[in-house]
């Protein structure tokens, strides 16, 4: 009975070693691409390949907008061509680190891999390709819009802690753009480095605004609004049009101001002088309405200001008791030259020259008032016209040459 157990036991032991022979010699002799993708899965290596400095470079031989293409060096993933016939395997992407890029002064960004799986080569190099989308926090030049033109940085990096982590290693200057979306467009993008820092690189992107749009909707109307107000010192200054007009202006750019208000770009360090444009432009419109209602005061009354207290007071006054007063007038006339009529013809002469004598110095007066008025509203109308020629000229060149600096680096400390 023992006899059989111990033979037993070694037809046991026999049989799993030739098993075990058997899996070694099926393992080894699978020399296709899966079974080494299959192989190189089982190692498990999810952490940073290690090296004696503690440091690994990410190459980055392409960067297309947001896509960049990054490789590294994974020697514990290599294999022995003599074993493997092939070259290069693919293998998923959670099954091999990767490393994590970053945007240094990004509010949110989000890093996604462009693809589930990634290229091996047999001496380890890891080729691969991923998605950044981010929103930079930036602050940009706004002081000449709609003019305006700026450069951004987007700051790229890896996770390093001093001599250990990742470095990235940009192998070209240029990135291929993607062209303009909205109101603004990008004019250029190069791949820099900070002065006396090699760890710290970043993407400066060069945007513009496309000006024509907001020309037309913003700076266009404020410009044939003032040419408008000019051309109507041609009406005359009797009889209440011109000021009505005006009135017409200032309302009428007192309510696109409003209607624009919440399109206009907002405040910061250098915040847009459209906003001082637009209030000269209502000062300029509110001035001329007032200057050419106390020249029509003028052409009326004689007086400039305060006329509805002064001389105006004493016409209106007169104005409302005027047909009283001709008919009385009239009626004096007839009854002095009735009386006078039997005395002769010399009592009603002297009141007839009398009357008309009253007429053509008031006349005189109203005439001598309308030229002052016509003389003060050419000056002004000559003032005002080489003043919002010159104030135009002048905003232009500001709006198109000055630049306001912005430190767009206050996010590294």
């Amino acid at each position: 009975m023992l006899s059989f157990c111990t033979s037993s036991v070694w037809k046991a032991v026999l049989l799993l070693i030739l098993q075990t022979t058997g899996c070694w010699h099926a393992e080894s002799t699978c020399k296709t691409r899966r079974c080494l993708a299959e192989m190189l899965m089982k190692r498990g290596y999810l952490s940073q390949p290690q090296s004696e400095n503690c440091s690994l470079v990410i190459e980055v031989p392409f960067l297309e907008y947001q896509t960049l293409s990054v490789l590294w060096r994974d020697e514990e993933l290599a294999w022995n061509r003599s074993d493997y016939l092939f070259d290069k395997v693919t293998l998923p992407v959670k099954n091999v680190w990767t490393p994590e890029i970053l945007v240094t002064n990004g509010i949110s960004s989000t890093m996604k891999h462009s693809s589930s799986d990634l290229l091996l080569f047999w001496n380890g190099t890891v080729v691969h390709s991923v998605i950044i989308n981010a929103k930079i926090n930036c602050e940009i030049n706004l002081f000449n819009f709609p003019f305006a033109g700026d450069s951004c940085p987007v700051a790229i990096q890896t996770w390093s802690d001093g001599e250990c982590g990742t470095k990235l290693n940009f192998h070209s200057n240029q990135v291929m753009i993607d062209g303009s979306h909205g109101d603004w467009q990008t004019d250029g993008i190069s791949l820099l480095q900070q002065e006396h820092r090699d760890d710290r690189n970043y993407i400066l992107v060069e945007l513009s605004v496309k000006y024509l749009n907001p020309f037309i909707t913003l700076m266009l109307p404020s410009i044939l609004l003032v040419l408008a107000d000019v051309v109507s010192f041609a009406l005359p200054l009797g009889g209440g049009e011109r000021c009505s007009f005006k009135v017409t202006l200032v309302l009428s750019f007192t309510m696109f101001l409003i209607i624009l208000n919440d399109e206009l770009p907002g405040d910061s360090t250098c915040g847009p002088i459209i906003r001082t444009h637009f209030c000269i432009c209502l000062v300029l419109l509110v001035l001329s309405m007032l200057v050419s209602m106390m020249l029509t005061g003028l052409a009326n009354n004689g007086s400039l200001i305060f006329s509805c207290w002064s001389k105006k007071g004493s016409r209106q006054e007169n104005t409302g008791n005027k047909a009283e007063t001709e008919d009385e007038e009239v009626k004096a006339d007839i009854s002095v030259i009735k009386l006078n009529a039997s005395e002769g013809d010399s009592g009603m002469l002297k009141t007839l020259v009398d009357f008309v004598e009253d007429l053509k110095a008031q006349k005189a007066e109203s005439e001598q008032y309308q030229k002052i008025a016509q003389k003060a509203d050419k000056i002004f109308f000559w003032f005002y016209l080489f003043f919002g020629t010159a104030y135009f000229i002048a905003m232009f060149c500001v709006m198109t040459l000055y630049k306001c600096t912005v430190n767009h680096f206050e996010f590294w400390y």
